[in-house]
C-alpha cells in the first residue's frame, strides 16, 4: 500500500501567530495506551513543546485511538510545524512503549480568520471538546477526564470552569 503526505499549506501559514487544530491519529487506530499515566506524561510534553516554541493550546482532547489539539503561535518566532514535529517525536517514544505509535503524520486544519473571532473561536473549541460526546463515551464534555488546556505560566487555567474564555482572552491579549 502507498503511502502519500497530505498536503500542507506553505510554511508561513504555520508560523507566527497562527491557530492550527492538529490531529494525530494512532497508527491502525491501535487503542489501550490512554490512560492516567499517559494524560500526565503528554502534559508534560506539551507544556515543554509549548514553552519551546512560544506557544499556547487553548484545548486538547485525547480519544482512544487519536488526539485534537488547538495551537496558537504567541509569538513571531513560533513555528508550528517544528512544535508538532518536537512533540510527536517525544510522545511517539510513550506509544512505542505500550507497542503503538502515531500514523506518519498529524491531519492539520489552519483556522482561517473568520474561524480566529472569539466566538468562533469558541466555536472550534466547542466543536474539539465535544468529541468524547459524539463518540458516546460521556454525556456531557466535562466528565472526560482526556482533555484540558496548557498555557505555559497559568496552571490554574481550567477550561471546565464558567470563566475560561475571560480569563483566556485576558492572559491571551491583555
Amino acid at each position: 500500500m502507498e503511502h502519500r503526505h497530505l498536503q500542507r499549506l506553505d510554511d508561513s501559514a504555520y508560523e507566527g501567530f497562527a491557530q492550527v487544530h492538529w490531529t494525530f491519529s494512532v497508527k491502525d487506530r491501535q487503542t489501550g495506551w490512554l490512560d492516567e499515566l499517559f494524560h500526565l506524561q503528554f502534559r508534560v510534553l506539551l507544556l515543554h513543546s509549548l514553552s519551546r516554541y512560544e506557544a499556547v493550546c487553548p484545548a486538547y482532547c485525547l480519544m482512544p485511538e487519536r488526539l485534537h489539539l488547538v495551537i496558537m503561535g504567541r509569538s513571531e518566532e513560533c513555528c508550528q510545524k517544528n512544535l508538532v514535529r518536537f512533540l510527536r517525536k517525544h510522545s511517539n517514544a510513550l506509544l512505542k512503549a505500550k507497542s503503538c505509535e502515531w500514523q506518519k503524520q498529524a491531519y492539520d486544519n489552519v483556522l482561517r480568520e473568520k474561524d480566529r473571532e472569539r466566538d468562533a473561536f469558541a466555536k472550534v473549541i466547542g466543536y474539539l471538546n465535544e468529541n468524547p460526546v459524539r463518540a458516546g463515551y460521556v454525556e456531557l464534555w466535562k466528565e472526560w477526564d482526556f482533555s484540558g488546556c496548557m498555557v505555559p505560566g497559568y496552571p490554574e487555567l481550567d477550561p471546565f470552569s464558567d470563566d475560561y474564555w475571560d480569563r483566556f482572552w485576558r492572559i491571551h491579549y491583555p
